[in-house]
């Protein structure tokens, strides 16, 4: 279905990419670059305004409120063949199943967004890693091979958006296939294996890479964490210094070798124990910065001066609240973008309890105080 933009782009005078990197790197810019992570599932049947428009994914939310338009690109660089998604177990309100990481865990029926109660994992062992590596994490599996003629096409040098490659994630997807607890207690029972596990994530992002990179013009790299929550991470310090920083300074010397400058990961939770990892490695800006669990996003970039950038930021929990505390947070974010190397959006996909009307209220807002005057 066709999508029918519902309001007009900000005017500008400067292509998207131009705005873009301009704007990450402390440049002069025509205005901020406009954009958003995204909505709950919900979101797309409880909100009239997407419901009566045919909005039902995120892309289509983009088009549908014309925001500036940023893409990606990467390989292949995690389990390849999944694991067989299957139902196990049905009740009237519940479902057990074994997803795509091998992990049986229990959803609701109906589908709304929740964090699933994990019951089992399919990798414990070095045994069981051991057997999962040789079966899903092969080098040469055709499916690495990267289509970089077909990348050039649908992003030629000359487009005017701006392009980020993936770098994966080092050790989020890995706690995804062994569960929070497995993770942690894998960590000081088998750390050999779990090295070998990011050793292995490292090394296929580092195939990926070599790929891409010499054939295609790229603006900033990206990744994938999730390994914080409210009291901080979920590995420890020493852990993740010894063994995963080591990996991103690996991938952030490809990246520098090719002028990429700009690297961010997405990582909820309180980052700030990691950042200075993070930033040793050459990941210098945070996305999409949930505010709560952390710091206003004035602190960090106050303590880290232009070495940080943050992408996100715009504490959701105060969009909940309407448009009076809109405002006031939105007024608190103005010095940030004045200075550069931030971009204000929901500080995660925006959820349902938002009232449509203050969301629109927020883009209005954001536009009259962050658009071109």
């Amino acid at each position: 279905m066709d999508i029918k933009p519902c309001r007009n782009k900000w005017p500008g005078t400067m292509t998207d990419r131009e705005r873009f990197n301009n704007q990450m790197h402390y440049r002069p810019v025509d205005r901020c670059f406009n954009m958003e992570f995204g909505y709950w599932q919900e979101n797309f049947t409880l909100w009239p305004l997407f419901v009566d428009n045919g909005v039902a994914s995120n892309e289509a939310a983009d088009r549908f409120f014309n925001f500036d338009r940023i893409a990606g690109i990467g390989g292949n660089t995690w389990m390849h063949p999944a694991f067989p998604s299957t139902v196990v177990e049905e009740t009237e309100t519940m479902q057990i199943i074994m997803n795509g990481d091998g992990l049986t865990a229990e959803i609701p029926r109906d589908g709304h967004d929740t964090i699933p109660h994990y019951i089992k994992a399919s990798v414990v062992t070095p045994e069981d890693w051991k057997r999962v590596k040789a079966e899903r994490f092969q080098r040469d599996d055709p499916v690495r091979r990267v289509d970089v003629e077909r990348i050039r096409r649908h992003h030629p040098p000359d487009r005017d958006y701006p392009l980020g490659c993936d770098c994966g994630s080092m050790i989020g997807r890995i706690r995804n296939m062994l569960t929070f607890e497995g993770l942690a207690y894998a960590t000081h029972d088998y750390p050999d294996m779990v090295e070998d596990m990011v050793e292995t994530c490292c090394v296929l992002v580092e195939d990926a890479l070599d790929q891409i990179l010499p054939h295609v013009d790229v603006d900033f790299a990206t990744g994938w964490e999730d390994i914080c929550f409210k009291n901080g991470p979920i590995v420890s310090l020493d852990y993740f210094t010894r063994v995963i920083v080591p990996r991103y300074k690996r991938i952030g010397d490809k990246l520098h070798a090719h002028g990429i400058d700009l690297w961010y990961t997405d990582c909820d939770g309180d980052v700030r124990p990691l950042l200075p990892g993070f930033m040793e490695a050459g990941i210098n800006c945070l996305f999409p910065y949930e505010v709560n669990s952390c710091v206003h996003p004035a602190e960090l970039l106050k303590e880290y001066g232009k070495d940080l950038r943050i992408m996100g930021g715009f504490d959701k929990i105060e969009m909940i609240k309407g448009k009076e505390a809109i405002r006031r947070y939105m007024e608190s974010l103005v010095p940030l973008v004045e200075r550069g190397g931030y971009i204000p959006f929901c500080d995660h996909r925006c959820p349902p309890d938002v009232k449509p009307d203050d969301y629109l209220y927020y883009l209005d807002l954001k536009e009259k105080m962050f658009g071109m005057q």
